[in-house]
């Protein structure tokens, strides 16, 4: 059930296929070996209104994996960098690239039809 949450820069909709990084994160992490069900694998991407970095250019992209708890430190290492070298295979040009993991905690709910 991995969740990857794509925030970043303005104006990235517009100069990247934010679209064709979404699909291929999507379908890296349905094919790993650690993921049972890829139905339940997300990917989305969130601009961010405003921001500022310490960095030029003044672009950024941050993804946060979140991930239900039970997978070892090597997958958890593992996934987070198929995430980065997917974002750099994307986004080749933007200033700031980071990815953090994050444990989704039990009770987690879902509906889906």
């Amino acid at each position: 059930m991995p969740h990857i949450i794509i925030e970043h820069s303005s104006g990235l909709e517009n100069s990247h296929d934010l679209q064709a990084l979404c699909d291929d994160l999507w379908e890296k992490f349905a094919n790993h070996a650690s993921v049972t069900a890829p139905d339940t694998v997300r990917t989305r991407t969130i601009a961010a209104t405003a921001s500022r970095i310490g960095v030029e250019p003044q672009s950024f992209a941050h993804a946060t994996l979140l991930l239900l708890p039970g997978r070892s430190d090597a997958v958890r290492t593992d996934l987070a960098q198929l995430t980065l070298d997917t974002l750099q295979a994307h986004l080749p040009d933007v200033g700031s690239l980071t990815v953090r993991l994050d444990a989704i905690e039990q009770p987690y709910l879902k509906r889906m039809l």
